[in-house]
């Protein structure tokens, strides 16, 4: 897992799904065009629903955040809920 990793990046991916703003951590393969792999993700997924507001590379610490699990979810995203007991 950890070799993986080091092969990839953290991308922050803004979009916005049925006019709500939304964030994703994405880690992608070096080398990858992020804009235009997560617009293309976007529109299979969700068709016209989403709108792809901007791709940036992480800071390291929004990358440490995302490794340590520490980062913020969106509450209408299944990966965001608590698991169910």
């Amino acid at each position: 897992m950890a070799e993986l990793f080091r092969r990839t990046h953290v991308w922050i991916v803004d979009f916005r799904y049925e006019g709500r703003p939304r964030t994703w951590y994405k880690p992608l393969p070096q080398g990858t065009d992020a804009g235009a792999a997560m617009a293309a993700l976007l529109r299979d997924w969700y068709g016209d629903k989403a709108q792809l507001v901007g791709v940036r590379p992480a800071t390291e610490a929004e990358e440490l955040q995302y490794i340590r699990g520490e980062t913020l979810k969106n509450l209408l995203c299944p990966t965001g809920r608590a698991p169910r007991s």
